[in-house]
């Protein structure tokens, strides 16, 4: 039997000797179209290709690529598992032409790839053309295909678009004859929904660009995008006439009842099908980055992960199953797509997580809505407020419960749900106001109840293409714009400001301007751009090229990531007391406040800075994960001070611990809930170099450190200076801190001899007294103004005339750069009577100074000049004599 990766490597084989790049899958969230949810079509990743926005080093392109179909206008959820053909997930087999090679060469491509190399029977297939296509008709006729198998279609059956806007024109398809054992007639037929002709391949000739309003031009140049699906065409090959039959699906359809002890082929055959379709698309999109969620692509995903997760209770079972299948999914898919091996575990718990979640709320959720009906007379809707609580407080989206409904031949009030989901956003908005947050911060509310939630792409790109949704300028709509201007996006691939990540910056670009975003932030889940409109002007509506300044990101997590390691680093050696306090991630440097009483000494500081560059050197791969904020602090997640989080958190692994090897979570040197952006491998931090320990605040001290090239150059400047240092000193580089040493120790001796020179210089010299003290209500009173000294050698020049007079009281003011410096003193024997304060006090005012203090024995003022100096010495004399 040839398998299906026989079948894809066939193909892609096929185009590549026939001049044709084999190109890898692009992924599932498109990065150049903002009008699709997810990858539809394997020309997606080509549009700009096709309509000569973009060119490359190939003009022949040949892929797999990997298709969901969950959402919007393409949208197959409901049909899965129900029907031989419908999937979320599916492989596109594709060949492309990029004003290459025409409608001559793709038809004889496709028609010898079918019948030579997979041997189909010429005789049992039969084309389709656009009805005005005489061309690709008559190009069929010469490949050997007979007119009664070549049949005109006149609707748009046959004539491809992509999307509302973008390029298209006229198709060739390619139906299998399956015979006449099955119902059903050809295209154009009113049997044609049966299913005896299946079409296999489409060909379509790239030829027009369709716009919003409408119309259409001719493309610059005619190309080619055919599409083939996998599961089809190997349905068709393996002899079967259900894509679920093919190796594939059934390798996983056994799987899944292996896990739940039922029978494959059984009464429960559409559950094992919907588990097995829905397992692909669910993966796919964990391994991408989407997550689940309550809005946009994590909504979709949460709807196909909750369906099959309900066929799985239906199965009867009791314990979680979907992630269970995942190692299956991996053997088969995982050599073609090394995503789904790579993000095997994060797939595994995201799965896990959320069935452990949905399985303790089904069954309470169904006794709600039994309830509820109970309580209805007759086969009216359930209420809408019903509905919604079931959504608000199980979980259960609507369309879940529609199905619930279904099953009982009962509806929903659909308007109800809304007036109840309309009436909590009400509440949102009121809640945000009640914050003092920023005025304008209800247009954002208004934005989101429009158009929904931001998409954020930038966990795995930096560029992506995205539709402008909104425009504001000075806290009000607008619909465009040419300053500064605020802009708002379905999709970004820029992170906002959280969780002490600083918000990015970049360009967006759209046909008639450029914006130069200098910083990102997030209200109500609306990601605003902050920029300028440097060229040009924008407009709501417009589609938009968004490119993140990439050094400034790359930086930014090299902060972030080395700021996990520090967090941990600091626990290992000052104790599990540590718990941050704040941080910031920033371009240019990392700052992190934690909790801890004193200042840190630099053999600890050294301690903390090699850990962390040991753990970079280790280049250990960084995972993520996602699980219930519960779950993630019960295995022992850090959370990050200030951070609010909801039903599901990213789980951040960093760096194995010494001498554990790459085992299990208990090895796992930082486990945090973050949910920033990171680098993917330890070693892309490069350098950590720590800048310093200070006080924050009380019992809280902060960290500044540096990474990559700023801790480079940060040490190279080090560097510099201890050289011109050791130029300056004549010693070599290693004997500086001893140079300086003996340097500072000579300057301190120095100093010392200077200071008792200019004592005794000063106590040699003239005064407004004579050198003897004189005596003042019996108390010996000495008092000098001194030239060339300073305010700070007075007190040991009173402590010398004090030993000097035994027993006395003294005054001195120091003429100090034309200001004055005034000390009293007064000996032990007289404090109680006597306070030199007091004598300071009185003499202060009279130099233009105001108060002083100090001890009874010794005070300490200053003045705006000496030049009053007799009538301060007088003030104070006063004092003494007034005992």
């Amino acid at each position: 039997m040839t398998s299906l990766s026989d079948i894809r490597s066939t193909f892609l084989n096929f185009f590549e000797k026939n001049g044709h790049e084999v190109v890898a899958s692009s992924p599932l969230v498109p990065r150049n179209d903002p009008t699709l949810m997810f990858t539809n079509s394997g020309m997606v990743q080509f549009k700009n290709r096709f309509t000569g926005v973009e060119s490359g080093p190939f003009q022949r392109a040949t892929t797999a690529q990997k298709c969901v179909r969950a959402g919007g206008k393409h949208n197959d959820l409901d049909n899965v598992g129900y029907t031989a053909r419908h999937h979320t997930f599916f492989e596109m087999l594709g060949n492309f032409s990029f004003g290459d090679y025409f409608k001559s060469e793709a038809i004889p491509y496709a028609w010898n790839l079918l019948t030579q190399d997979f041997s189909i029977n010429k005789d049992r297939l039969l084309v389709t053309v656009y009805h005005t296509d005489d061309e690709a008709a008559d190009i069929w006729k010469k490949v050997g295909v007979p007119d009664d198998r070549i049949i005109r279609i006149a609707t748009d059956d046959n004539f491809w678009r992509m999307g509302p806007t973008g390029p298209c024109g006229p198709c060739t398809e390619i139906f299998y004859d399956h015979g006449d054992s099955i119902w059903g007639g050809p295209p154009g037929s009113d049997q044609e929904d049966g299913d005896r002709f299946i079409e296999i391949w489409n060909v379509v000739f790239m030829q027009n660009e369709q716009f919003e309003d409408g119309t259409m031009k001719p493309l610059d140049m005619q190309s080619i995008d055919t599409g083939m699906g996998l599961e089809r065409i190997g349905a068709l090959l393996q002899g079967k006439h259900d894509n679920y039959d093919t190796d594939l699906m059934r390798a996983l359809i056994e799987a899944s009842a292996n896990a739940t002890s039922t029978d494959p082929d059984g009464d429960g055959n559409t559950h094992h099908r919907v588990i097995a379709d829905h397992l692909r698309s669910t993966s796919f999109l964990i391994a991408e980055g989407v997550l689940p969620s309550n809005e946009g692509r994590g909504y979709v995903l949460r709807r196909i992960m909750r369906r099959a997760m309900r066929h799985a209770h239906l199965l009867g079972s009791k314990d979680p199953v979907m992630h269970r299948l995942v190692p299956e999914l991996v053997k088969q898919m995982g050599t073609a797509y090394p995503e789904l091996g790579q993000g095997q575990r994060l797939i595994e718990d995201t799965l896990l997580n959320e069935e452990v979640r949905f399985k303790t709320t089904l069954d309470r959720g169904l006794k709600l809505l039994d309830d509820e009906l109970s309580n209805l007379e007759g086969d009216v809707d359930l209420p809408g407020e019903a509905a919604f609580k079931l959504y608000d407080t199980y979980g259960f989206p609507l369309d879940l419960t529609q199905d619930a409904l279904r099953e009982k031949g009962r509806n929903v009030d659909v308007a109800g749900f809304e007036a109840a989901m309309a009436e909590q956003k009400a509440k949102a908005r009121a809640a945000w106001s009640g914050t003092g947050a920023e005025a304008d911060a209800t247009v954002w509310f208004d934005i989101a109840d429009a158009h929904g939630v931001t998409d954020f792409l930038g966990y795995d790109t930096l560029t992506a293409e995205g539709q402008v949704l909104a425009l504001v300028s000075d806290g009000a709509e607008v619909n465009s714009a040419d300053g500064i201007v605020q802009i708002v996006l379905n999709q970004t691939p820029f992170y906002a400001e959280a969780g002490g990540q600083v918000g990015d910056a970049g360009l967006i670009k759209t046909e008639t301007g450029t914006v130069a975003v200098t910083d990102t932030k997030k209200v109500a889940g609306v990601y605003i751009h902050i920029g300028e409109v440097t060229e040009g002007r924008v407009s709501k509506g417009q589609a938009a090229a968004l490119s993140v300044a990439a050094d400034r990101r790359t930086a930014i997590q090299a902060n972030h990531s080395a700021t996990h390691l520090l967090n941990e680093a600091l626990r290992e050696a000052l104790g599990d007391h540590i718990a941050q306090r704040g941080s910031l991630n920033a371009p240019d440097r990392l700052r992190f406040d934690f909790s801890h009483t004193k200042a840190l000494t630099l053999d600890e500081l050294d301690v903390i800075e090699r850990d962390v560059n040991a753990l970079i050197r280790q280049n250990t791969r960084v995972s993520t994960r996602i699980m219930t904020p519960d779950d993630a602090r019960a295995l022992g997640a850090q959370a990050l001070f200030g951070e609010k989080y909801g039903d599901e958190v990213r789980v951040v692994s960093m760096g194995r611990k010494e001498g554990s090897g790459k085992g299990t979570d208990g090895q796992t040197y930082s486990l945090e809930l973050c949910g920033g952006t990171h680098v993917s491998q330890l070693g892309e931090i490069g350098a950590f170099v720590c800048l310093g320990d200070s006080a924050s605040s009380a019992g809280v001290r902060r960290i500044e450190a540096l990474t990559g090239q700023a801790a480079l150059d940060y040490l190279r400047q080090q560097d510099h200076r201890l050289a011109e240092a050791a130029l300056a000193l004549k010693a070599p580089a290693a004997e500086v801190p001893d140079r300086i040493k003996a340097l500072m120790d000579e300057r301190k001796a120095l100093s010392n001899e200077v200071a008792q020179l200019r004592r005794e210089l000063a106590m040699g010299g003239g005064g407004v007294s004579e050198d003897e003290p004189e005596t003042v209500n019996g108390i010996k009173f000495q008092s000098k103004v001194l030239q060339g000294v300073t305010g700070k050698d007075l007190p040991s020049i009173i402590d010398e005339i004090k030993s000097s007079i035994g027993s006395g009281a003294v005054l001195l003011i120091a003429d100090a750069g034309g200001k004055a410096a005034v000390a009293a003193g007064v000996t032990d024997d007289l404090t109680d009577r006597l306070s030199a304060v007091d004598m300071l006090r009185a003499a202060t005012p009279e130099l233009g100074g105001k108060g002083g203090g100090g001890r009874p024995d010794m005070a300490q003022g200053g003045g705006a000049s000496a030049k009053n100096a007799e009538a301060a010495i007088a003030a104070a004399k006063a004092v003494l004599e007034a005992l």
